[in-house]
This record gives structure tokens, sequence and C-alpha cells, in this order.
């Protein structure tokens, strides 16, 4: 399987990284799904302020994201 562009995974994750979409074109899907499903949560709760609490805990993994993407790239599933 071709490795995927690390140029483009740091653009998807800088710009849609609240929805996973980084982990979709990488091949992670199943966290994917997760971190789309904590953002959508996040932002939609966020009005009554319960909303920050999964945002939190995606902000923190979208930061570890950072270091994960290259090996991410380099192994694509």
């Amino acid at each position: 399987m071709p490795q995927k562009s690390y140029a483009l995974a740091y653009i998807l994750w800088l710009f849609l990284g609240q929805f996973g979409i980084h982990r979709f074109y990488t091949g992670r899907v199943g966290t994917g799904i997760m971190q789309l499903l904590l953002g959508v949560i996040g932002w939609a709760t966020s009005w009554i302020f319960i909303g920050y609490i999964p945002l939190t805990f995606l902000w923190i993994w979208l930061f570890i994201d950072i270091f994960l993407i290259p090996s991410m790239c380099r192994n694509p599933r």
C-alpha cells in the first residue's frame, strides 16, 4: 500500500482535525469515527458547557496526533 502524504495529513489535521478526517485519510477509520463523534457531540452540547468535557479529551488527542501523523502516514491501514 503506498505511503500517504505527510503534508496532506497535516493540512487535514489542521483544518478538519476535530472531525477526525486526518485519521480517515490514513486508514484509521475506527478512531476517526471516535474523533468525529467527540467533536460533534462536544460542539453540539457546548452551549450548555457540558460539551467542553468531550472537547477537552478531543483536543488532547489531537495534540498527540501531531506526533503520530508521520507513523500513520508511513504505515497506512
